[in-house]
């Protein structure tokens, strides 16, 4: 039986690898469907402590994977398609083999939700981006226009935060309003480098014949016009999607899936406790993620002494 297991391979589960590695622990990390988490698909990461010159967001998560097997964390390639945390021990199935646990971390972190464009796909990291605080201070898009699509204040905030690079800012929007709150709606609003385009919806990025953002096209969704946008970079701000539905009916969860701690990161179930962007609709940043990771580690460990006290 294992004493701990933890589900995903991001900066919160690493994290929480390295902490309960250190405890000596020997925790059993499952990789899922993307070893790394979000972080791999960042070119560039500037804003985690430590790295003055910035890091590849690949090369950064296996540095963290690498730190905690040093301590004597198993970090193995393989996805939870069940679990059973009606009893004790704690049950999962991986890759149709099963695993029993004492404690069980879920760091299954989010996923952003994309547009489900083709040439959006295709243009990933060649100017499509989905978090402008990772990527908005990239060579490639100062002093340039840039497109922001949404209308939350997820987007308001993306767009905000853009202005100090580019030399302009369109926030494309489905509706004739934003959705934010009235108070980031105004701010947006009224800066003088975002430019809304109110009732319109991106069909396409280009160019991808180039491999390079150029532009986008637009559909006005009230007259059907369409016209095009050139810009440097679109940044997609439609919210994200916490890789939670594993756990659906078990594990409390508030409307949108992101799963809610009772008391530190102790989730309902005891010995289940959960980390990183999978249980935060807030944050969503590489550091908080891993201060969550630490946190549920110290968490488990302490049930763990209790347990076998």
């Amino acid at each position: 039986m294992e004493k701990v297991v933890i589900i995903g391979t991001g900066c919160a589960g690493l994290t929480a690898a390295l902490y309960t590695a250190r405890a000596d622990l020997s925790p059993l990390v499952l990789t899922g469907t993307m070893p790394g988490g979000l972080l791999t698909t960042t070119s560039i990461v500037e804003n985690f402590p430590g790295f003055p010159e910035g890091i590849d967001g690949y090369e950064l998560m296996t540095r963290m994977q690498k730190q905690a097997e040093r301590f004597g964390a198993r970090v193995q390639f393989g996805t939870v398609e069940s679990v059973d945390f009606g009893g004790s021990p704690l049950k999962l199935v991986v890759d149709g083999d099963p695993i029993e646990a004492q404690t069980v971390i879920i760091a299954s972190g989010a996923g952003h939700r994309h547009l489900g464009l083709e040439s959006e796909e295709l243009l990933e990291k060649k100017g499509v981006t989905y978090c402008a605080t990772c990527d908005g201070a990239l060579p490639m898009f100062r002093n340039q226009p840039l497109v922001v699509v949404g209308g939350g204040d997820s987007a308001c905030e993306e767009a905000s935060y853009l202005t100090r690079f580019a030399s302009k800012v369109y926030l494309v929007h489905r509706r004739n309003e934003l959705r934010a709150s009235k108070i980031m709606a105004e701010r947006t609003l009224a800066n003088p480098k975002i430019e809304m385009v109110w009732d319109s919806a991106v069909t396409e990025v280009l160019d991808v014949k180039k491999d390079e953002v150029t532009g986008v096209r637009l559909k006005n969704l009230k007259t059907g016009q369409e016209s095009t946008l050139d810009c440097a970079g679109l940044f997609v701000a439609i919210g994200h999607v916490p890789n939670t539905g594993l756990f659906k009916g078990i594990v409390d969860m508030d409307e949108n899936g992101y799963i809610q701690p009772k008391r530190g990161t102790e989730t309902n179930i005891p010995g289940v406790f959960v980390a990183g962007d999978c249980s935060d609709p807030v944050y969503r940043q590489a550091i908080t993620a891993a201060g969550l990771g630490c946190a549920s580690a110290i968490d488990a460990e302490r049930y763990l002494a209790a347990l076998n006290a």
